[in-house]
């Protein structure tokens, strides 16, 4: 019976030493430019479970439905006595809808936001409690890492959400290798991938009518204030977010409002009227162009899973 979470941590640098590094360099440079990473402190992922529940943003309750119709089909794929690896797991939702069905032997959970991993896993654990629940704390889009003896022999690598598309096609890539060498021969890797459609409806999930998805990009700067020595103030930006149909991508950025000089840890950068600091890239794939990159990266598909209206994608890839 799992009692309690067994905890691992990886930290290169500490969260904020980290935050600090990237604003001061990515604010040098023009564009400014900042990792989306660095959204996720706890009010932050709080922001973005908030974001899931609009009705404006179709990509969660989208998967969540493919997983629940697919749910069987994965159990046989995978087969019970698996270790479970989630990458990105968050608040742990969306993996509850797999669990009676693969019946793993292990759970892992692993975010960059410690206080809400601890806290989701926790919640796991006492609702599962047949369920051995790990947590580990990890940069992972640094460098895919697991603790020492996961997916030694038997594993489902999980990565829901189309977390993916926050990286370039080749960041995406080479975290894909990286992960494919993790996995045993023959593991398996579930992956949400978001698929191209309508500009209006992409736009409108990340311009949602109540406001949240601008308080969660502002509330990096909040962040910012918080945590380092710094100035900022939110209330002199706003958000933009809008569809980049030559790069295939949505990209959100945090506008300047007036020519204003910020003060971060003893150095000074200014923003011009209008200015972009751009906070995040959300790539959009067709089937076609998913299945190559896995392809490229090492992976042979096995299935594949869409709605209706083929809004979103759910696959099943094994290490080739």
């Amino acid at each position: 019976m799992a009692l309690a979470v067994q905890v691992h941590g990886q930290y290169p640098l500490k969260q904020q030493d980290a935050l600090r590094d990237a604003v001061l360099a990515g604010f040098s440079v023009s564009p400014k430019w900042l990792p989306p990473k660095f959204f996720y402190d706890r009010r932050g992922s709080e922001l973005f479970e908030a974001i899931c529940r609009q009705p404006e943003y179709y990509l969660t309750r989208t998967e969540e439905q493919i997983l629940v119709r697919a749910v069987r089909e994965i159990g046989e794929l995978t087969g019970p006595g698996a270790d479970l690896l989630e990458f990105g797991s968050g608040a742990s939702h969306k993996v509850r809808l797999l669990l009676e069905a693969l019946r793993p032997a292990r759970y892992l959970g692993i975010d960059i936001s410690e206080d809400f991993l601890l806290s989701s896993t926790r919640r796991l654990a006492a609702d599962y409690p047949w369920l051995d629940v790990h947590a580990f704390c990890s940069d992972f889009s640094q460098c895919a890492i697991l603790p020492e003896g996961f997916a030694s022999e038997h594993a489902l690598a999980f990565f829901p959400g189309s977390s993916l598309g926050n990286f370039t096609p080749p960041q995406a890539r080479r975290f894909l290798s990286e992960l494919q060498q993790l996995l045993p021969k023959g593991g398996g890797l579930l992956i949400g991938i978001d698929l191209v459609k309508d500009r209006k409806i992409l736009e409108a999930a990340y311009n949602d009518a109540a406001g949240i998805t601008a308080a969660f990009n502002l509330n990096l700067l909040e962040r910012i204030r918080n945590e380092l020595d710094s100035d900022i103030d939110r209330s002199r930006f706003r958000h933009r977010a809008f569809f980049n149909e030559i790069e295939s991508r949505i990209e959100m950025h945090l506008i300047s409002k007036t020519t204003q000089d910020v003060n971060i840890e003893g150095r000074q950068f200014r923003f011009e009227n209008d200015e972009s600091l751009h906070t995040e890239n959300s790539y959009k794939y067709s089937l076609e162009s998913f299945t190559a990159l896995a392809k490229s990266a090492g992976f042979e598909p096995m299935a594949c899973w869409t709605d209706l209206k083929e809004l979103f994608s759910v696959h099943y890839l094994v290490r080739s």
